[in-house]
């Protein structure tokens, strides 16, 4: 059974699956529409409403039009008690702040095992992984029914445990990355900037396995960049988050259209790594952020959402790449045009200035 491969896209663009609200069906559709493959997030979602979402981005697309579907491995049950503990009793001027309660920081598993099987009974085109590897019976599982696998690394080892485990691709993401680092362990998440893990994953793996890569890229001449530097693709998050079919919030949209503020990697929000633009919240707490996820992510919960509620940016996660300056608000079909169109014109520039060395 052939699996898809990410050399087959017409225009070298994957959506990176933002959870959260980001991504939605219109996204993925127009993307996958556009030449690209569009993602699903399945993260945070009930079992229930990932499928509902899946079913509905079907009937969006053409049979023949490839998506994906992802899904985050549940982490291991954290052994910080006391250091959440001591976050909750840190963040309880902010919940008296807020009006609310702290959520019950405790661990769960994504609904994974429930939504594996899901996709297993109604395959989609590819299924890729966060915070971990798979087992390799969930590989073949997937396999057998005819969806390519795709696993996020951060480090050349874990590149090595996803080709092990038997993974059709790999999505290669950079520490410029917004959102979560997607590595296995959060206890020593991989910290290297993309186009340096591209050429050591490259390397490492004797260039046998399609490589994905993420991070940082918001225009032609970063896709071009990784086209060239070994990827068969580049995923795409940050630089569609402006677009119209985005269902990116009304005040993390504004953040990012002002731009101005640096990034940074904290735990504050969620107790895994992630990058954010830095505000109120990420200066004061991050210092003090266990690593422990979904425990953290559960504790904050209610505060970010009444901060979302007020429009507060000082007071929610604002998940954006290094880039994200660079984001502007266009239809997202567009937009997967322009850097296709870009990356070329850049590869021939870089093409005929090579022909020009002596």
């Amino acid at each position: 059974m052939s699996r898809f491969s990410p050399i087959s896209l017409a225009c070298p663009i994957v959506q990176a699956p933002m959870a959260g609200g980001p991504s939605t069906q219109a996204l993925a559709a127009a993307i996958s529409g556009a030449g690209g493959l569009g993602f699903l997030a399945a993260g945070y979602k009930s079992p229930q409403d990932s499928q509902r979402e899946i079913d509905e981005l079907r009937t969006l697309l053409a049979d023949d039009v490839p998506f994906g579907v992802n899904l985050f491995l549940p982490s291991s049950h954290a052994s910080a008690t006391a250091e959440i503990t001591a976050y909750a009793e840190r963040l309880s001027d902010e919940a008296k702040h807020r009006g609310v309660t702290l959520g019950a920081p405790q661990w769960d598993d994504d609904g994974y095992q429930e939504k594996l099987d899901q996709l297993c009974i109604r395959p989609v085109p590819v299924v890729s992984f966060t915070f971990g590897c798979p087992a390799a019976a969930d590989v073949d599982r997937l396999q057998a029914v005819g969806s390519a696998v795709w696993v996020t690394v951060t480090t050349v080892e874990e590149a090595r445990a996803a080709q092990t485990a038997g993974a059709d691709a790999l999505v290669v993401q950079g520490v410029e990355a917004g959102g979560h680092r997607g590595g296995f362990d959060d206890a020593h998440p991989g910290d290297i900037g993309l186009l340096a893990l591209l050429q050591l994953v490259n390397v490492a793996l004797a260039g046998a396995m399609p490589l994905i890569a993420s991070g940082g890229l918001s225009t032609g001449y970063g896709v071009a960049g990784v086209l060239a530097a070994g990827a068969a693709a580049a995923q795409i998050g940050t630089a569609f988050m402006l677009t119209p079919e985005a269902g990116t919030g009304t005040a993390h949209r504004d953040m990012i259209s002002q731009g101005g503020r640096p990034t940074a990697l904290t735990r504050a929000f969620t107790g895994r790594t992630a990058r954010g633009i830095s505000n109120r919240f990420l200066r004061e707490h991050s210092d003090q952020a266990p690593s422990a996820y979904p425990e953290v992510h559960n504790l904050t919960n209610p505060l970010r959402a009444a901060a979302r509620s007020a429009g507060d940016t000082e007071g929610f996660h604002l998940w954006a790449g290094q880039t994200y300056s660079l984001a502007h608000p266009a239809p997202a079909a567009e937009i997967v045009q322009q850097l296709t169109t870009d990356a070329a014109k850049a590869l021939q520039h870089a093409q005929e200035r090579l022909k020009r060395l002596p």
